[in-house]
């Protein structure tokens, strides 16, 4: 594949912080049809909930969304170019004939449509703030909103305010620091992590979430999501490693760093993402080096990597407090090594710079089928965690 066959998914989070729809990016180019179909035909597909929407490009000529086919919505631009107008205007015309979803990418520099003209309005969140009070809230009657660039959590609570059902999630890295109280709290598990890394005793283990309850809490939720589904409840501690294993465990260890440590129910997006990092570099890492056994340290440097956003601390702050192996501290400080490589390519792709992704993939021997398996698989799996 070249470099505009990449595809990237972007879970789009709902009004209660889930995962509720997924918006589809290319890399800079022309996409090729045909290397498009096969991904789209995925199997993998079928495992995601059939409610949630699929945001796709329009593609001149042509296109057919496969599995997707009935929960795909094709994203038009409002200012298409002059070479791709026409044929953009026959897809408009035949999704509409065949009651097929369409959306409108809104600009600044355009008029928005009628409210209804279209199943879904995006819109920048910047645009969106610019426009007279209750704008948004008129045309949600009749159009869903998808609001885009959602870069702070001031922007989040706007667009939340005004009628947004969905949105990107860029804010996340933008967390602010938590209260000192769950401060102390992450600060034990990592204690607990180190634990393990290093074969504490099973007893020493078992101490430290009798000092912390709310930890053990938050664990047996973790372990028990329906990502798990244990054949029976997993009650204890000493249950969970039993039945898990120190490995297990300590990838739900990982994972426990960023669940609420005050016993919220609310949804949290960053632990839904720090899964899918780690899911991913794991695949991924299988295809770049298969011949060494670094699926636990691609996993960790995978979740670990947003921990100085959780933490409000810098990474050589948490490192110093969080010995790792050396292969997981090259990546996670200098981005050296093939776990560093994924971790400068997936920040790549948080920042939307998709053609120095795609270089760096291709650079990596990934192509773009097996990077869009993977995606799909790290975040099927994601998807299904939760604390609740």
């Amino acid at each position: 594949m070249s470099s505009p066959d990449f595809i990237f998914v972007y879970p789009l989070l709902g009004a209660d912080d889930s995962w509720s729809g997924y918006r589809v990016e290319f890399a800079p180019g022309l996409p090729d049809r045909e290397s498009l179909a096969r991904p789209f035909s995925s199997p993998l597909l079928e495992a995601f909930d059939q409610r949630h929407p699929w945001l796709l490009p329009a593609l001149d000529g042509k296109y057919d969304a496969g599995v997707l086919t009935e929960r795909s919505v094709t994203v038009f631009s409002a200012s298409p170019g002059s070479q791709d107008a026409d044929a953009l205007r026959q897809l408009e015309a035949d999704l509409r004939r065949n009651k097929r979803q369409v959306a409108l990418k809104a600009s600044p520099e355009a008029k928005l449509p009628g409210a209804g003209s279209w199943d879904y309005l995006l819109i920048g969140s910047s645009h969106a703030r610019s426009l007279p009070p209750y704008t948004l809230i008129g045309m949600a009657s009749r159009t869903k909103l998808v609001a885009t660039d959602v870069l702070t959590h001031n922007d989040r609570s706007w667009i939340l305010s005004n009628a947004c059902i969905l949105s990107t999630s860029e804010f996340l890295s933008t967390r602010s620091a938590p209260n000192t109280k769950a401060d102390i709290t992450r600060m034990k598990l990592l204690k607990l992590l180190t634990l393990i890394a290093d074969d504490a005793d099973t007893g020493l283990l078992d101490s430290i979430f009798r000092e912390e309850p709310k930890l053990a809490y938050s664990l047996m939720r973790l372990v028990n999501s329906a990502a798990l589904s244990p054949g029976s409840p997993i009650t204890s501690f000493n249950q969970a490693i039993n039945l898990l294993g120190r490995r297990q465990l300590q990838r739900w260890l990982q994972l426990l760093v960023y669940s609420d440590p005050n016993n919220g129910q609310h949804p949290n997006p960053l632990l839904q993402k720090a899964a899918a990092r780690g899911r991913l570099f794991e695949l991924l890492t299988r295809q770049i080096v298969p011949a060494e056994n670094l699926a636990d340290s691609a996993f960790m440097v995978g979740t670990f990597s947003l921990l100085d956003v959780l933490l409000g601390m810098s990474m050589p702050e948490i490192l110093r407090q969080l010995p790792l192996p050396e292969i997981a501290q090259n990546a996670l400080l200098e981005q050296k090594g093939a776990l560093g490589d994924l971790l400068a390519i997936i920040t790549a792709v948080d920042k939307h710079e998709l053609e120095a992704a795609s270089g760096r993939l291709m650079a990596l021997g990934i192509n773009g089928d097996d990077y869009f398996e993977a995606q799909l698989e790290a975040f099927g799996w994601a998807a299904k965690i939760h604390t609740t």
